[in-house]
């Protein structure tokens, strides 16, 4: 086949394609969406995956079923996606853990890059890092302070080895050339727990599970560590504006299908999430689970994950944190 003839069948199946993928945009969907979120029910991803998923199933006139495949930090209900028909009819809540994982696992069952579709963010998550009353810092320039004065001496505790939260002290550490020592625990709630006891110097945390706590003084807010300040705590600083320029560290929620999905199906489902996450009243109830609806573009949250994978990958190693 000569090289006009071969150009000339390229454009044809391509064309085919689209067709096919436009033809099938349109009468998607035509049967039950399957909405894995990959973590217990009660958490983050399980509340915000169910307000998603409500909306979704009244916009696409189909049912939207949320299935809590949870264990293995998120590794189980990714790879069900993964490993799932490209045709949008099964999507997951991904999140950071999607970005994480690729450095504490020598092995996963998907790769995080290849093996999905994204469609677009839904929300971002950002912690605040607190300090028991009793120590003395009532910013992070004075906690910093005080770690150097004494090394090794203060401890802060995270939600486990791994998770944004130690990620998060670790970055405070590596940036602010301080020597703190970390204590994991089994989740959030019993980090908070030691903290408002006294157990812990300083924790990082969501944003919701610590705010009542800020609010009745049993704990004091220093920063949130994002690169903007949180609309539930306006008044407290970000770390990167109080004491280290270029701190971020957020997670987020956003969804994704399996590689391979057609184009027209991860656009209309980007539309659908577009719309209903900035419509006022999902946007004030997620907002008010402390978090911050955000959207992008398909395009844009592919970039996103990329460079997310590389920001942690950094982070990991400088903590010189081994993966399993």
């Amino acid at each position: 086949m000569n090289p006009n003839a071969m150009k000339r069948l390229i454009c044809l199946l391509v064309a085919t394609l689209a067709a096919q993928g436009a033809a099938l945009a349109q009468t998607f969907p035509s049967k039950s969406i399957r909405f894995i979120a990959a973590f217990p029910a009660g958490g983050p991803s399980d509340i915000v995956s169910r307000a998603v998923g409500k909306r979704m199933s009244e916009v696409l006139g189909q049912p939207v079923v949320i299935e809590n495949r949870a264990g293995a930090g998120g590794n189980i209900g990714a790879e069900v996606v993964a490993k799932s028909a490209p045709d949008g009819y099964t999507v997951l809540l991904g999140g950071s853990y999607l970005t994480i994982a690729p450095s504490l696992y020598l092995k996963l069952p998907y790769d995080p890059e290849k093996d999905f579709a994204p469609i677009g963010l839904i929300v971002s998550n950002q912690y605040v890092l607190v300090t028991h009353p009793a120590v003395p810092a009532r910013n992070v320039k004075e906690l910093i302070r005080l770690a150097k004065s004494k090394p090794g001496q203060l401890n802060y505790g995270s939600a486990g080895i791994g998770s944004p939260p130690h990620l998060a002290g670790e970055l405070l550490k590596t940036m602010a050339g301080i020597n703190a020592g970390h204590i994991p625990y089994k989740g959030a709630t019993p980090a908070l727990v030691d903290l408002i006891g006294g157990h812990i110097d300083y924790y990082f945390g969501g944003i919701s599970g610590a705010l009542p706590h800020v609010k009745t003084g049993k704990i004091r807010a220093l920063a949130v560590t994002s690169s903007r300040r949180s609309s539930q705590l306006p008044e407290v600083p970000t770390v990167a504006e109080s004491a280290l320029p270029g701190y971020d560290i957020t997670t987020w929620f956003g969804l994704l299908a399996a590689a391979g999905t057609p184009r027209d199906i991860v656009k209309k489902l980007n539309g659908v999430i577009v719309s209903i996450v900035n419509e006022p009243e999902l946007k004030n109830y997620l907002i008010g689970q402390g978090v911050e609806p955000v959207t992008n573009t398909p395009e844009q949250f592919s970039v996103y994950i990329r460079s997310e994978i590389s920001k942690f990958a950094k982070i990991v190693k400088a903590a010189g944190i081994k993966p399993e």
